[in-house]
């Protein structure tokens, strides 16, 4: 499949690595301060904190120093209008951009993206900052955290991409499939004259939005991307090529999620690469590494154990393949960092195929989600090194396992959270729990 798969043609140069969030978020500005024609940012959440203010204050600052300029903003309906979890009240980030398009002579649109009715159900997963003719590709959304504003970040991969065509099919295919759908509304309407999409738009949206794919003149030769997008368990194409990366290797895998849930083909497929003698590196956060991890001397809340429902599942696929761990074929890399959170994805095949991806490569991403990837064919060896680099720059803060016993077990755990997996087990949710999130 993948070697018939056409894509995008790229030279040696095209390609660069920002690796840390500090170099992300100076690059994005950097660009959004220099940028001539257009600007489009999809992403999760543009949040209203520090770094979230800022990103917003250069889009303004762009527009008003070239008012010609075309600013698109898309994120999340739901998460938009709604506070950080556990906030109360009328809150949400839109408040933000009220404000921020009341207040400035040359306002720009933020559209509002509800993939589904309920944010539950599904969510605008779709990653890229197109500036230009440059893509700067990241699984990062935009505020403190992800930016490296205080102490603390989050870690994600950042990869900048020069190619016109390449911007223009990912521009092309969010107009086409997003922005002019009615579904898709404004985040800075007044209260008074709002108007949001029913729930019959919202359905017919989501199946438009399903057979949305690229569109470019691609070759089958030479170095190339191929950008995919999905929505959906049937006709995926994205999470087509994650199977077909796992199925054609010849050699080995290496892959990174932050939250360690693969759907069930993907487990199937990764162990019958394991079976046939080829080597798989795994690099997931630790718990404490995960985004919903509450230390123990904090007050816990439901939503702390899904880090400790993660461990369980790496727990219990570690142990079912301990024989490869044995025999050298697997490694699980446990990353952490101070207090500091993981929040990589993508898979690299044979050193090189790589796919750069916002999915997190669980059964949520698989299905309910919508989102996109770039599959970057390394038939030269031209950015094998750069890999390389990368890869061991985001091990340098992990720990190889030798044993499933290394990773806790539930009897290890704090009493409450015990207590709150123990329950969920009796109930039988933890498939359903997998599912969605």
């Amino acid at each position: 499949m993948l070697e018939k798969l056409g894509g995008i043609p790229i030279c040696s140069g095209d390609i660069s690595w920002l690796l840390t969030p500090k170099n992300f978020r100076t690059e994005l500005l950097s660009r959004i301060a220099n940028a001539q024609a257009s600007i489009l940012i999809t992403a999760l959440y543009l949040e209203d904190d520090e770094c979230g203010r800022e990103i917003m204050q250069a889009l303004v600052d762009a527009k008003q120093s070239n008012p010609q300029l075309k600013i698109e903003v898309l994120v999340d309906f739901h998460r938009a209008r709604r506070g950080l979890i556990g906030q109360k009240g009328d809150s949400g980030n839109y408040f933000m951009y009220k404000k921020v398009m009341e207040n400035t002579a040359h306002p720009f649109d933020i559209l509002g993206v509800p993939v589904k009715s309920k944010e539950l159900m599904g969510v605008l997963h779709l990653k890229g900052f197109i500036v230009d003719d440059t893509v700067i590709y990241s699984g990062a959304s935009l505020n403190n955290i992800y930016l490296h504003h205080d102490e603390k970040y989050r870690f994600d991969r950042y990869h900048v991409v020069e190619s016109a065509q390449l911007a223009h099919s990912m521009r092309q295919m969010v107009q086409k499939y997003l922005i002019e759908d009615k579904a898709c509304s404004s985040l800075t309407q007044s209260k008074e004259l709002e108007k949001l999409p029913t729930k019959a738009d919202v359905r017919r949206f989501k199946k438009r939005l399903s057979t949305a794919k690229y569109q470019f003149e691609g070759v089958k030769t030479g170095p190339r991307i191929t950008p995919f997008v999905g929505l959906g368990r049937k006709k995926n194409a994205l999470n087509k090529a994650v199977v077909a990366m796992v199925a054609e290797s010849k050699e080995s895998l290496f892959i990174c999620t932050p939250y360690f849930n693969p759907p069930f083909v993907l487990v199937r497929a990764l162990a019958k690469h394991l079976r046939k003698g080829k080597q798989i590196d795994i690099v997931v956060g630790d718990k404490t590494s995960n985004d919903f991890y509450i230390p123990p001397e904090d007050k816990f809340s439901t939503i702390g154990g899904l880090p400790y429902l993660y461990e369980q599942m790496l727990r219990k696929f570690v142990r079912k393949h301990q024989w490869a761990i044995d025999k050298g074929l697997l490694r699980i890399h446990l990353w952490k960092h101070d207090r500091n959170s993981f929040h990589l994805k993508g898979i690299s095949a044979d050193g090189n195929r790589h796919l750069l991806t916002g999915s997190n490569l669980n059964p949520r991403a698989w299905a309910l989600d919508i989102e996109n990837g770039l599959l970057l064919h390394d038939v030269d060896g031209i950015w094998q090194s750069d890999f390389e680099k990368e890869q061991n720059y985001i091990l340098e803060h992990s720990q190889c396992l030798k044993h499933y016993s290394q990773i806790d077990s539930l009897d290890s755990y704090p009493k409450v959270v015990k207590k709150l997996l123990n329950r969920i087990r009796r109930l039988k949710a933890d498939f359903l729990l997998r599912r969605i999130l």
